[in-house]
């Protein structure tokens, strides 16, 4: 059975990122009530991460491998649903760790497969309408928003049990919203195919796919210094809490807005090196502005950019996939735009702890000079489609 349309993919992706909101901000606090020390919980989730760096490339080239995106996707969805339910039985430190690396081992891979499914089918018409990534991305930044207000709305101190519970439902939902997705047309006949080694190889020799993942880790990993720091900077500058928690609500609202709306129109009117040159632009202001001032009001001004310099960079990298790399290296393509930011953005997140200590808000400076290195690098090598992989 399959659902025609955008609608399949927005069920996918709503599905998938409100099984992110209900839990991300609230595993260290979970973690917390089965009584471990921060030292512990701190570990648990460094290893985490670092388990998520190595699982999304190597289950994403499994599923090329297969040629199957939709039932690695569905696998990995209801495996990490297994491990949340399989946290409410774990009190100890030595069980807590091996299920809580499984779950980030399964949700790895989860959000580049999706994306290599929705951005392979984002050219055609579809429904006489042209299908845009925007629309799905956005109801997915949506979606995380609502299903973080409402865990925050049903949990309590000592009782943070609904949080499983939403979490594994809303993955399980995953799973099932993968089975009605359209999927690639040549997924079919990849099925029984041997692995594109030649496909690979060409892949990592191609210059806009480097020049895309230096500098989307550029831009993304210059927020390392803001998603650390800002709040703790804006906290001993005297700003109330409902205004912090306004500032970072503008940031989120900007970036569903981008998605839906002005993102699509400004990637198909500057094009994607155009875009990616926007959003580094919009970096160097963000940041340089952020490091002059606790103005609440200046910073009101600012926040908005988030929208171009993460959903319109995003857009921009997703256009180029779509643009330049073969179906049957899609979700491995994906994973390593995953993994190149998200290495880079982790370096940068321990940088910023140095810089901090040392600097203070002069650090954003440094994330500033950092969008001035990606602006040149994208304007260059970003989406030059004469070097792109043969079409399968």
């Amino acid at each position: 059975m399959r659902s025609p349309g955008p609608i399949a993919y927005i069920l996918l992706y709503v599905a998938l990122y409100a099984a992110f909101g209900v839990s991300s901000p609230f595993w260290p606090k979970f973690f917390e009530t089965r009584a471990l020390p921060p030292q512990q919980i701190g570990l648990l989730l460094a290893l985490a991460m670092l388990t998520r760096l190595v699982s999304g490339p190597l289950v994403a080239v499994l599923a090329d491998l297969l040629g199957s995106l939709r039932l690695v996707l569905a696998s990995c969805a209801g495996l990490a649903a297994a491990a949340a339910v399989a946290l409410m039985q774990a009190n100890w430190f030595s069980l807590l760790l091996p299920v809580a690396l499984v779950q980030a081992a399964a949700l790895a891979p989860t959000t580049s497969i999706a994306d290599a499914l929705s951005v392979s089918v984002a050219k055609p018409r579809i429904g006489g309408r042209r299908f845009e990534y925007g629309w799905i991305r956005g109801s997915a930044s949506a979606a995380f928003i609502l299903g973080t207000l409402t865990a925050g709305q049903l949990i309590s101190p000592a009782d943070l049990s609904p949080v499983i519970w939403m979490n594994a439902g809303l993955l399980i939902a995953t799973a099932a919203a993968a089975a009605l997705v359209p999927g690639p047309a040549a997924e079919t006949a990849l099925q029984h195919a041997p692995f594109p080694a030649p496909e690979m190889k060409a892949l990592l020799r191609m210059r806009p796919f480097r020049s895309m993942i230096l500098v989307s880790g550029l831009v993304y990993g210059s927020h390392a210094m803001h998603d650390a720091f800002a709040v703790i900077r804006w906290s001993d500058a005297g700003i109330s809490n409902p205004i912090i928690s306004f500032l970072w609500s503008e940031a989120v609202i900007a970036e569903v807005f981008v998605f839906f709306l002005v993102g699509p129109a400004l990637v198909d009117r500057f094009g994607p090196r155009g875009a990616a040159g926007l959003a580094a632009a919009a970096g160097i202001v963000r940041w340089s502005v952020e490091g002059l001032t606790t103005s609440a009001f200046v910073l009101s001004m600012i926040q908005p950019l988030h929208g171009l310099t993460f959903a319109l960079l995003h857009l921009a990298c997703m256009r180029t996939m779509g643009n330049v790399i073969p179906r049957s290296v899609a979700a491995t393509a994906q994973a390593l735009y995953a993994f190149g930011s998200g290495v880079l953005t982790a370096a940068l997140t321990i940088l910023s702890g140095t810089l901090y200590a040392s600097h203070a808000a002069a650090g954003f400076l440094v994330m500033a000079a950092l969008c001035a290195l990606a602006l040149p690098l994208a304007w260059i090598g970003f989406n030059r489609q004469d070097q792109s992989l043969p079409a399968d």
